[in-house]
């Protein structure tokens, strides 16, 4: 399997056991709406994705997921306190121009909030900047400076850090090891290649 599609099906193992029958989901950054869509099937849920990206949009029309272009802010904005069940930012926190705002709001709509993100502070990561001192591209970052995407590297120990001083509550903690599939217990900040939280307010 790809390095996406273990990303992929790491996403719908992991977040589908959290979601529980009939829940309403706001998925941000959807892509081509697997997760939602997933979800549909497996658990009856009611789903709505956003994303920038027009293509991934139209992936989702196909596979029946109700999408919308454009920015996660504007579209939080639009919907009413705990409004869904699950708000999930997967992979996407990273990318976005202010994150923060983003988390603030989802967990105003949403009851929960499952957030993963490829963590910053892995071990690899760090050997790569200390020997070259050049931040290189991995497996577990794979997209260089030149790409042109926004990016927001976010390390295991800076998210639970903003987490406390925001006061939001981590009622789960995963992390995987840099295949993204070995559970790591210890040392997640350092040994973790992806870290994913369920928060609540």
């Amino acid at each position: 399997m790809t390095r996406t599609g273990i990303k992929r099906e790491t996403d719908l193992q992991l977040i589908s056991d959290w979601i529980e029958p009939g829940n309403r989901v706001l998925d941000i950054g959807c892509g081509r709406g697997i997760l939602l869509e997933h979800l549909h099937q497996t658990k009856a849920t009611y789903g709505i994705g956003v994303d920038t990206d027009l293509s991934k949009i139209q992936s989702c029309i196909k596979r029946g997921v109700n999408a919308y272009q454009g920015e996660a802010e504007s579209l939080l904005a639009q919907f009413p306190d705990r409004f869904f069940d699950w708000v999930v930012l997967s992979r996407t926190a990273q990318e976005l121009g202010n994150p923060v705002e983003v988390i603030t709001e989802a967990l105003r709509v949403g009851k929960h909030l499952a957030i993963g993100f490829a963590n910053y502070g892995y071990w690899k990561n760090r050997a790569a900047l200390l020997k070259t001192g050049n931040v290189s591209t991995s497996n577990v970052f794979p997209d260089s400076w030149k790409s042109g995407t926004p990016y927001h590297p976010i390390s295991v120990n800076s998210f639970e850090a903003f987490c406390q001083k925001a006061g939001f509550t981590i009622e789960r903690a995963i992390y995987l090891g840099g295949d993204w599939k070995s559970p790591c217990q210890t040392f997640p900040n350092l040994r973790a290649g992806y870290a994913l939280y369920a928060l609540a307010q």
